[in-house]
């Protein structure tokens, strides 16, 4: 999770997430570039005499032409790649339907059997010592690690949004509508997220936390829990 005065994204704990690290730092690169050239134009400008020479204006047009398309081209095939990644979901190993409601969430496992609970935000009172406040619920979402998981979000009554960010998920929850989204946690581990659409009164305070489990650990917790 986010640390106090952190600067640079939570360590990513899914294939996609590293992409999506490697694309944003590919971009930052990119417009570093773009900006030293700018810099150094504008500097050469303001302290070199002026010249009205015009001699191979074809040619600096030619440039200020094609380079920006390059750097559009740099931009754009990494940035189309990883949206093909992340829309694709080929034969996922369990489904996972979530449901936003004001303000919690409903969770289904509707693959292994009838296992549907709500998972509520701990208040701060009840919280037990060491778990994170605004952030801890009372029923975690629990999936195997290394498995893909397909989560199917809606909403009962407003917009919602179910997002983790150390995972790369971020799907809107909207009545009347399924969207869907997948993820494969590369590690064990507890992932939090929260509720990024503003959805009423108490939209800070309906948590998202996933647990990262082996797939044995995750067979077992399976069958201890009610149906």
């Amino acid at each position: 999770m986010a640390n106090h005065s952190q600067l640079n994204f939570q360590d990513a704990s899914s294939p996609i997430m590293e992409e999506l690290m490697g694309f944003h730092d590919h971009a930052l690169m990119v417009a570093l570039a773009i900006c030293s050239l700018v810099l150094y134009l504008l500097t050469h400008t303001l302290t070199e005499k002026l010249s009205s020479n015009t001699v191979n204006a074809q040619v600096i047009e030619l440039v200020w032409t094609i380079l920006p398309a390059m750097v559009l081209v740099m931009l754009a095939l990494p940035s189309l790649r990883i949206l093909y990644m992340m829309d694709e979901i080929n034969e996922p190993d369990l489904t996972l339907k979530a449901i936003g409601h004001q303000w919690y969430w409903t969770y289904e496992y509707t693959d292994l059997k009838e296992l549907t609970f709500d998972s509520y935000m701990i208040p701060t009172t009840d919280l037990p010592l060491g778990h994170f406040r605004l952030l801890e619920v009372d029923h975690r979402v629990i999936v195997p690690m290394n498995s893909t998981i397909r989560v199917i979000v809606t909403a009962d009554d407003v917009l919602h949004s179910w997002a983790v960010p150390s995972l790369g998920v971020k799907t809107d929850a909207i009545p009347g509508r399924l969207n869907q989204t997948s993820f494969l946690a590369s590690r064990p581990g507890v992932f939090y997220g929260q509720c990024s659409e503003i959805c009423g009164a108490n939209h800070s305070f309906m948590p998202i936390v996933v647990e990262s489990i082996p797939l044995t650990d995750f067979e077992n917790w399976s069958s201890l829990m009610p149906s």
